[in-house]
């Protein structure tokens, strides 16, 4: 078989693929390869509600179980034909419950022609906190993940995970077990979490939220405030505003509401019960924060896979070193940006907290990955791009200060039509850092050519002249480097700043 020439995907790994066996969906996942952070080949999902009459009849659906299974078909194809090296296959509520289970496992398993590891609670508990800390930076609270037969809550504290709880409320069955009432739904909730001490403990920490059901609430609350990033990974609301939002949810208040048509139907029947469990988790934790992971037990399987050096990489930082590797002139020269805007923050009175500096160093890895636009949108292509990537370990407002540096590291230190929706995720903070970052990098490029060498040499340092305060030293060796439009870039960046800036030749 002649395989590609393509370079648009790292070399030395091999795709990998997860089949994900679920209540409500089964899906296949075919990831780049066995990295810190893996990029997606292909996503199918079917929803073929294998949960569904569960609670009532203790046996998994006959139809459901049929779709499963012809899907199962097509998912073995779509591995091979995607150059799988592996296939990962993991069951959860509904296989581990049903009377037919074993059966069912028996037959996929002829399927996929490979051992299917059917979780317990548990370990289904264990795997979403470890997708959790596969995508946030540090995370510290309680993960919730509803699926469509189980709820799993386990605390997290960095990458130490606690021991789960699992219960039965998942959407589909907290639907089907309290007759399709939401009122119903709540005390049945309230009679299983009783119990939940985890949620207590973790009172005043952030409550991460994975699964299909409340990723569809965050979509739903996005679409309904106008939110300008569609980006489910990291997506927050404070406690207050969720409650909220949750009982409009519950008591079809806005059901008209044209964001409704944003999720799908399957989705939609199950948000108002998805939304008690949710609003009866957070109402007994209080959580200072919700976020929504776009990660869970597939992501966190393959994570508990990596050798440990490879999980204690930065996710962002991994990410953004890749694709500095996969489209930028020169890695390297990105890599000498990150270092040396480190340096020179201090010289404009600037002390970055560790996030700060965590997204400073992705936006000078990501600063030359759309060279190969057209030079008159290449700033609209860097701004697009990662506002709108699958990045991991990165808050919202730090995917937007990323994102703004990059576009006025090409479009220049003023905000236009382009930058105002973005703009308003980040903070004000985030938004001057964003252009003295880009101001930063304009003086770089421009000066280095996007070539290594010459950035880590050239320093701000005090004047002695009274008329300045900041001067650029150069060393001798690239003085022919200097002109007229680098001391304009340098003056922009004057301007910026409220400083008296001058270039000085060593």
């Amino acid at each position: 078989m002649v395989e590609s020439e393509a370079q648009g995907r790292l070399p030395g790994i091999a795709p990998v693929s997860v089949v994900d066996i679920g209540s409500n969906s089964i899906r296949l996942v075919i990831y780049e390869g066995m990295n810190r952070t893996p990029a997606i080949l292909f996503n199918e999902k079917v929803m073929c509600g294998l949960g569904k009459g569960l609670a009532r009849t203790g046996r998994m659906d006959e139809a459901s179980v049929a779709r499963a299974l012809a899907a199962l078909h097509r998912f073995r194809a779509l591995s091979h034909q995607a150059r799988a090296s592996t296939v990962y296959a993991l069951a959860t509520a509904a296989a581990r419950e049903a009377e037919n289970g074993p059966d069912f496992i028996h037959r996929a398993e002829m399927i996929l022609e490979r051992k299917i590891r059917v979780l317990t609670g548990e370990e289904e508990a264990h795997f979403s906190a470890l997708g959790v800390v596969s995508g946030f930076h540090d995370p510290r609270g309680v993960v919730g993940d509803l699926g469509g037969g189980s709820l799993e809550l386990v605390d997290i504290a960095g990458d130490r995970i606690g021991r789960g709880v699992t219960l039965p409320l998942g959407g589909i069955r907290l639907s089907e077990t309290s007759g399709g009432s939401a009122a119903q739904a709540r005390l049945v909730a309230r009679r299983h979490l009783h119990r939940a001490d985890v949620l207590r403990a973790g009172s005043g920490h952030p409550f991460y939220a994975v699964g299909g059901t409340w990723r569809a609430l965050a979509k739903l609350h996005m679409e309904m405030r106008g939110y300008p990033l569609h980006m489910l990974q990291g997506y927050e609301i404070d406690y207050a505003e969720a409650m909220e939002f949750l009982t409009d949810v519950v008591t079809a208040k806005d059901t008209k509401d044209s964001a409704y048509s944003a999720i799908s139907k399957v989705r939609r029947n199950l948000l108002p019960f998805g939304a008690v469990a949710m609003q009866e988790v957070i109402a007994l934790m209080k959580p200072s924060r919700i976020f929504f992971s776009a990660q869970g037990v597939r992501e966190g399987y393959l994570y508990s896979l990596l050798p440990e050096r490879e999980k204690g990489r930065d996710p962002l930082l991994a990410a953004a070193g890749e694709l500095a590797i996969l489209r930028a002139r020169s890695p390297e020269h990105a890599r000498e940006t990150a270092a040396w805007t480190g340096r020179m923050m201090p010289c404009f009175g600037i002390e970055e907290s560790e996030e700060e500096a965590r997204y400073r160093q992705a936006a000078c890895l990501l600063a030359d990955i759309s060279w190969r636009a057209h030079p008159d949108y290449r700033g609209l292509q860097a701004l697009n791009i990662i506002a709108h990537g699958t990045f991991t370990g990165i808050s919202h407002p730090g995917r937007a200060y990323i994102a703004l540096a990059n576009y006025y590291r090409f479009e220049g230190l003023n905000d236009d039509g382009e930058t105002g929706a973005l703009a308003g995720v980040a903070t004000p903070r985030l938004r001057a850092l964003a252009k003295l970052l880009g101001g930063l990098l304009r003086i770089a490029y421009l000066f280095s050519a996007s070539m290594p060498g010459v950035v880590p040499k050239l320093a701000f340092r005090p004047s002695a002249e009274p008329d300045i305060d900041l001067e650029l030293t150069v060393p001798s060796e690239f003085s022919e480097l200097a002109g007229e439009r680098l001391n304009g870039r340098l003056q922009q960046l004057a301007k910026l700043t409220g400083k008296k800036l001058a270039f000085r030749f060593l």
